[in-house]
């Protein structure tokens, strides 16, 4: 089984990432001041090398106002 932070579901999410991120005209820095995080760490995020719950991907949601369904549909 391969490993799911390389699966194409993963790329999905992480390509909705950053355009919801871009959508909502904000920088890595201001995302990262929002959720109480490094730049670093939304950079790698972004970059699909690190995982993230469902309860981050919420706050993401919120951060730019989408619906959780935006990310997962």
């Amino acid at each position: 089984m391969p490993n799911t932070i390389y699966s194409d579901d993963h790329k999905i999410i992480i390509n909705k990432l950053l355009k919801a991120r871009k959508e909502a005209g904000l920088s890595q820095s201001d995302v990262a001041k929002s959720l109480d995080r490094t730049q670093s760490h939304i950079s790698k995020v972004e970059a699909g090398q690190r995982h993230i719950d469902i309860v981050e991907l919420k706050k993401f949601a919120h951060v730019y106002n989408k619906p959780l369904v935006f990310f997962i549909k």
